[in-house]
């Protein structure tokens, strides 16, 4: 890119304010020194380095570099074998600290940050050069006592001097304040002296340092402070000498660390400019554009980025793909070579990594040139006239453009008699279409309205203009030439409507109709833009009616998921009561036993029942309790039923009334409502079923139990469980493997037979049935 095409579209004031966002020099000197890249992989490297610090300035990170300078200069003199200065010491130590603090900071982001994080790892931490300097030398730029023993002792005898030499002028201004002009102790020529009256030179004695500008009053060094004074400047020289070495030491300390503290001071300097870059972007509220070199150019609500924010008028531009070339009609000061500048500065913005004005999803072209014909750029001295310098500028870039150039031409053909310079217009944006460049050209002609309708990859465009205000909208029409407003606007400001008339009879046909066609294209495309705006505000009204809508379904589905939940809960603590009601109920039943005719099993059975009776409830969706929607087809004696309340099949014994029957579930009968009956099966017949004669094949049961392995508690629970479940099945004989070992859970087995009401005995396996490890229980 040349120098006049960056000074044309103002390149150097997008310089300017992104020199405002950098916090070093070095940030700045990259920021001068910004270029746009040719180079397509170069050019998505940097977009992608500024994205990635605008990830961290989009969340109000601030990435610490104060303190690092600009210490190159002072890198170079220290590896020839300068000695820097105090400054120059402390700016290397402040820019190792300020660098290790960027390092930090880069590394603690959670962010995937690729590209800043492999910047960081280059930064070398350098502690004990900083912590050597800073040992020496304090933050003020004061060489400490501690750098040196030598400099302590150094002070130590120049404070003692000083203090010897001040006491013995103090006695003076005591003794002989009338010869002084003034009773204070001051310093001429790096030694202390007095302010004498003149006329007691001679009183005081001594050497003469300097004197007033009425000569009245001597500065005179006493001679009883003379030898003081001069074993004070020896000490002092002994300081500097003291000092300088201690430079010199430093200095060869940071010479041997040279290499490393340029690639820190280098990456920081390159650090700065990448944020710089990131935080001018959210200035702008720019975007990061897709980078392409297919010459192809897609900005939605660009803006140019010179103007404020609040003062300009957002436009739609794309070119590249269905179309190479735009040609822009309209009236002055409407905002076509805004449009010109506007592309031109966001296509250098985009080759030099910076974001650009316009919303996301934007895309960009490199280009390996820029040309612009923009502005009248007439010379005086050269004797150009101003179509003379136009056509200066296009020889120029006619030799040099090419198939991978954007083109912009301001008044193209302006400057000379308006039918030739349509006619040469016409012709030089034929020759650069021609050679497949990207043009965008502004015109005043009337004739090349219709140039966009007669050439291939061309198309017409044109700035709004409001004839009720006549001011500019500055809006870019895309597809619809511009037309003279010339009639509505003198109209408008109080022509005569008989002279517009007659003026309107002076135009041809042709040009009527063009007008006509291009009246109703801006009106097509104007209703078109509004039945847009409707339809996508329709469109984002029903993705926020979705989202709401989801929004309450879930809220919806979380209070029936609680709701279930305490139902389930609230049903548990009722069976829980029940059950614990039904044992108590059993275990009395069980003691008057003696006085009945019920056998075990069945009260072991009734048990049963009572513990398989909860309901199966499950906080799942398709397991949710439902009503019960039982069939009202009528019951016949002899169907089998499932009662719902209990989840128990049973059959129906006979038919109470017309909404009541009784039911036998289990060994028990009970009357039941028949919306609380589920019809399972129809039975031809009643089945007499005896209360105990339900046998082992129902139940699987096996006639071994084996304990072994088992802690006591649990064994004694399973083993009544397995006596009340071979009791149902109706075995003889069962056996209870219990293993040897301590005896303890042999004995626990013993214990509990014997108590056992419907076991008749119990003995010790024999030697085919394992012995004292198995205990044999036969039943009633």
């Amino acid at each position: 890119m040349n120098d006049r095409i960056l000074r044309v579209l103002e390149f150097n004031k997008i310089i300017e304010q992104l020199n405002n966002q950098t916090a070093t020099s070095l940030g700045k000197d990259l920021a001068i020194k910004m270029n746009p890249s040719i180079d397509v992989n170069e050019v998505i490297q940097l977009q992608n380095e500024t994205d990635e610090a605008a990830q961290i300035v989009r969340l109000n990170k601030v990435i610490p570099l104060g303190g690092i300078a600009d210490i190159r200069e002072s890198l170079k003199r220290s590896a020839i074998g300068g000695i820097l200065t105090i400054s120059e010491c402390l700016d290397v130590a402040n820019t190792i600290y300020g660098g290790r603090q960027a390092k930090v900071f880069i590394e603690n982001l959670e962010e995937d940050l690729t590209i800043l994080k492999e910047l960081a790892d280059l930064i070398t931490p350098l502690r004990e050069l900083e912590t050597h300097i800073k040992s020496c030398i304090d933050d003020h730029g004061y060489v400490m006592d501690s750098a040196s023993h030598k400099l302590r002792s150094v002070r130590s005898s120049i404070r003692t001097f000083e203090s010897r030499v001040r006491d013995r002028l103090e006695g003076y201004t005591k003794t002989n304040s009338n010869m002084l002009s003034d009773a204070i102790i001051t310093i001429r020529n790096d030694r202390y002296v007095l302010p004498v009256k003149q006329e007691y030179r001679g009183s005081i004695g001594g050497i003469v340092h300097d004197q007033s500008a009425s000569g009245q009053t001597l500065f005179m060094e006493p001679k009883a402070v003379v030898d003081l004074n001069n074993q004070l400047q020896e000490a002092a020289v002994k300081e500097k000498q003291e000092i300088e070495r201690i430079l010199r030491e430093l200095s060869e300390h940071i010479a041997s660390q040279e290499a490393f503290l340029y690639e820190n001071v280098t990456t920081l300097g390159k650090i700065d400019f990448i944020f710089a870059r990131a935080k001018y972007g959210q200035q702008m509220k720019a975007a990061m554009p897709k980078i392409n070199d297919k010459g192809i150019i897609k900005m939605q609500q660009a803006r140019h980025p010179l103007i404020p924010i609040d003062e300009v008028v957002a436009n739609d531009v794309e070119i590249g793909e269905t179309y190479t070339s735009i040609v822009i009609t309209g009236p002055n000061t409407g905002g076509k070579t805004v449009t010109l500048k506007m592309v031109g500065l966001c296509t250098l913005m985009a080759q030099s990594g910076l974001q650009i004005p316009a919303l996301d999803g934007c895309e960009m072209a490199v280009f390996d040139d820029v040309f612009a014909d923009i502005g009248d750029e007439q010379s005086i001295e050269q004797n150009l006239s101003t179509f003379s310098s136009h056509m200066t500028n296009i020889v120029e870039i006619i030799k040099q453009v090419d198939y991978n150039s954007l083109v912009l031409f301001d008044e193209l053909g302006s400057g000379t008699d308006p039918q030739e310079g349509a006619a040469l217009a016409m012709s030089i944006l034929d020759e650069v279409v021609s050679r497949n460049a990207r043009v965008i050209a502004t015109t005043h002609y009337p004739e090349l309205k219709a140039y966009g309708y007669n050439r291939e990859n061309v198309v017409n465009a044109s700035v709004e203009f409001d004839v009720k205000t006549l001011q500019p909208t500055y809006r870019l029409l895309i597809g619809v030439p511009g037309r003279s407003n010339a009639f509505d606007i003198s109209k408008r400001l109080g022509l005569d409507n008989g002279i517009i008339e007659r003026a309107k009879s002076h135009i041809g046909v042709d040009s009527k109709s063009v007008e006509n066609m291009i009246a109703s294209l801006e009106k097509s495309q104007l209703d078109a833009e509004k039945d847009y705006r409707e339809a996508h505000q329709i469109l984002l009204d029903s993705e926020n009616l979705r989202e709401d809508l989801n929004k309450e379904w879930k809220q919806f589905e979380q209070k029936r998921e609680m709701l279930y939940k305490k139902a389930e809960e609230k049903a548990e603590k009722a069976l829980t009561k029940a059950r614990e009601e039904a044992e108590i109920i059993v275990d009395e039943i069980r003691k008057l036993k003696t006085n009945t005719n019920m056998k075990e099993h069945e009260w072991i059975e009734a048990k049963k029942m009572l513990e398989e009776a909860k309901p199966n409830l499950s906080s799942k969706q398709e397991n949710k309790i439902t009503e019960p929607n039982p069939s009202r087809e009528e019951l016949q004696p002899g169907d089998e039923i499932k009662l719902l309340t209990v989840n128990q099949k049973g059959e129906v014994l006979e038919k109470v009334n017309e909404n009541e029957y009784l039911v036998q579930v289990g060994i028990m009968k009970v009357k039941v409502k028949r919306k609380d009956l589920q019809l399972i099966g129809k039975q031809k017949q009643i089945i007499e079923r005896p209360l105990a004669t339900i046998k082992g094949s129902a139940y699987h049961v096996s006639t071994e139990l084996d304990l072994r392995g088992e802690r006591f508690e649990d064994a004694l629970l399973k083993l009544e469980k397995y006596i009340d479940d071979t009791l149902l099945a109706g075995y003889p004989k069962v056996f209870i493997i219990h293993g040897k070992g301590t005896g303890a859970l042999r004995k626990g087995v013993q214990e509990f037979v014997k108590k056992h009401p419907s076991i008749a005995s119990a003995r010790p396996g024999s030697m085919g049935e394992g012995g004292s490890g198995v205990t044999v229980i036969e039943f009633r």
